[in-house]
């Protein structure tokens, strides 16, 4: 099961070959995929080579191989880790009982609206994401800009595939839907929000896969837990995937910085107006990035309060993050959560069942998470030799989603009033202003070994090459 079959018309390490009516189905679906990625990938790619990892095997050691390939000539296909033998649900209701194999009648509707909301994200990404290569600081992103976008294709397939072999007609239809909606469209938008928002600059981009592929991160680890076993064994092979992206937005983002301290020691100030002069993103600028992205991603978790988490919690659909790892009995029906609330004009906490918490919990591991990245951020304005901080805003701030939604609370905490809130949001999210300055820096670099001049060159490049090596080959 570790490795994986290219001869086959979609690459596959699930015996495609020997289930004729799943394989004419998605034989069927491929054209329809290949189509979208034509008018919605990576605007005018199509004749690029690219140097780019193909996943060969499931095997943590040595799972993927890099050559150059063009994207549209890319080898998607469906991966699953291997089965684990007599593997065991270890939460909710059905503790102790064996993993399913097949979807239980009773869950069918709730397991599928899982699998099409993660599914509905992988797309989005792309087309959120699709004109960011027209305005590349070097080779070097804009090779990782299409590793993400290929992949994030890739992990579209994976849950297509879960459809397809296990819901029937009602799953073909949705994966026909998840090729028809589109991120920011009036009329057929993607499912959540956040996927609707537009990516209009590199830095939105470091942020985007910093910020919100980590909740990818955590909403993908907590389908892992799945006692729906074809669910659990492709999650957790995305997951190996998804770091990468992480990675990407957190590297890039310290290398913004990087660039930007350099600047202000080259000046002698901080002064933003003048960092700006000199062509280098400014510090407050990018924490209003931050507050923006940080506020829409936790949004994704859902409400403070919610039914649907107890019930996918309780029949075994979806866990917690790194539930094998926590010391309760794993059905959570005596336990109870803090959450926040908004009482007379001040935030207070509030004691709920843990069951309908889990949204929270969650939610709070990802900002623990966060956390790290930004504290990683704020060594090299501090190595720098500046007093700037970087923060994460309050889980208050600017949210749309749960009983906070709509609260009016600063990025440090406190209730202010709509009147304080309109004057002051401003100097807290990103203005227009900010948004066309950012803007005007993104002019294209494709030399090999050039960087725009906003941003830091890595410390070292893909797969040890050298950061000046031809990562995109233009024909």
């Amino acid at each position: 099961m570790s490795s994986i079959d290219y001869n086959e018309k979609i690459p596959n390490n699930v015996n495609l070959a020997e289930d004729r009516g799943l394989r004419r189905a998605l034989e069927h679906w491929q054209p329809n995929y290949l189509g979208w990625w034509s008018e919605m990938g990576p605007e005018g790619s199509r004749d690029f080579d690219v140097y780019l990892r193909t996943a060969i095997s499931v095997d943590p050691k040595g799972w993927a191989q890099f050559d150059y390939v063009r994207m549209p000539d890319y080898r998607w296909g469906i991966f699953l880790n291997p089965g684990q033998e007599d593997r065991r649900i270890h939460f909710g209701d059905h503790k102790g009982e064996p993993a399913w194999q097949e979807v239980p009648g009773e869950y069918r509707a709730n397991l599928r609206r899982i699998i099409v909301t993660q599914g509905d994200t992988e797309p989005a990404s792309v087309e959120q994401q699709r004109h960011l290569g027209l305005t590349c600081p070097s080779l070097y992103d804009l090779r990782n800009l299409f590793q993400v976008n290929v992949e994030e294709g890739r992990h579209l397939w994976a849950m297509v595939y879960l459809l397809h072999k296990y819901f029937g007609r009602d799953g073909r239809e949705e994966g026909e839907a998840l090729l028809e909606r589109r991120s920011g469209e009036e009329d057929n938008p993607r499912i959540l929000q956040a996927f609707n928002e537009r990516t209009p600059d590199w830095l939105a981009f470091f942020m985007f896969t910093y910020f919100t592929d980590r909740d990818g991160k955590f909403q993908l680890c907590a389908l892992a837990e799945s006692a729906f076993d074809p669910l659990a064994r492709t999650t957790r092979f995305m997951l190996t995937e998804e770091a990468h992206h992480m990675f990407v937005g957190e590297s890039g983002v310290s290398r913004v910085i990087q660039r930007t301290c350099q600047v202000m020691r080259e000046l002698g100030t901080d002064d933003p107006e003048r960092v700006r002069s000199a062509g280098a993103i400014d510090l407050p600028t990018i924490q209003r990035y931050i507050n923006f992205h940080f506020s829409v991603t936790i949004d994704l978790f859902g409400a403070d309060e919610s039914s649907n988490a107890a019930t996918f919690y309780s029949t075994g659909l979806k866990g917690r993050f790194g539930e094998g790892k926590r010391n309760d009995d794993h059905v959570l029906k005596d336990d109870s959560y803090r959450v926040l609330v908004e009482r007379d004009g001040n935030l207070s906490e509030k004691e709920v069942p843990m069951l309908n918490a889990l949204n929270e919990v969650l939610r709070d591991d990802f900002i623990a998470d966060s956390v790290g990245g930004v504290n990683r951020w704020n060594k090299v304005i501090e190595k720098a030799g500046f007093d700037y901080r970087l923060i994460v805003p309050h889980k208050a701030f600017n949210r749309k989603i749960g009983s906070l939604a709509g609260a009016r609370v600063s990025p440090d905490g406190h209730v202010i009033s709509g009147d304080e809130w309109d004057r002051r949001m401003a100097g807290w999210l990103p203005s227009p202003g900010d948004r066309e300055f950012v803007a005007s820096l993104m002019g294209r670099v494709v030399a090999p070994g050039k960087f725009a001049g906003w941003i830091a060159p890595p410390a070292m490049g893909v797969n040890r090459l050298p950061v000046d090596f031809e990562y995109v080959r233009f024909n």
